[in-house]
């Protein structure tokens, strides 16, 4: 079996269908955004703020290369890692890469408390959401497979993925 990537918009549930997946699967689960936190020993946040966000897609781009070399596990992505060509390509070509295509409004009621998110702070709207969708659905629908998330649980996430892997 090959690596599962979960990739699609912060709030699409990665990282919970993930950590579902790998128990189901008995796969080991990373979260890439929590491997840079552990690396860089601060927030995403705050490696947004203070060294921009070229500095965390290069970073993500290494973890997510050094990830691919090793044994299959489930692998959940930035939101926006998908849109450096160099980490889509990786993934396309060493993983099985699913897409959790969410709505802005099932986003907006997942992440409105939530001030950790970098793209969003002090501008939490659906509309900010619409937009941030629209700008990365072209390469977002380059995923193997696609898994729409309203209104499902994370369990019937998980069975819609391994039906198709």
């Amino acid at each position: 079996m090959k690596t599962i990537t979960l990739i699609g918009m912060m709030g699409s549930g990665k990282s919970t269908v993930g950590a579902y997946l790998s128990s189901m699967l008995n796969l080991p689960f990373v979260d890439t955004d929590k491997k840079i936190e552990s690396a860089e020993n601060r927030s995403i946040s705050d490696i947004f703020n203070k060294d921009g966000e070229k500095y965390f897609r290069r970073l993500e781009k290494n973890i997510i290369k050094n990830l691919l070399t090793s044994a299959p596990k489930i692998l959940s992505v930035g939101g926006g890692a998908f849109e450096d060509f160099e980490s889509r390509e990786l993934l396309l070509q060493n993983s099985t890469v699913i897409y959790l295509e969410t709505s802005a409004e099932t986003i907006y009621q997942r992440i409105k408390n939530d001030n950790t998110r970098p793209l969003l702070k002090n501008n939490m709207t659906v509309e900010k959401i619409e937009n941030i969708i629209s700008e990365r659905h072209i390469n977002y629908e380059k995923a193997h497979f696609t898994v729409k998330t309203d209104n499902k649980s994370v369990e019937q996430v998980a069975n819609e993925i391994t039906g198709v892997i």
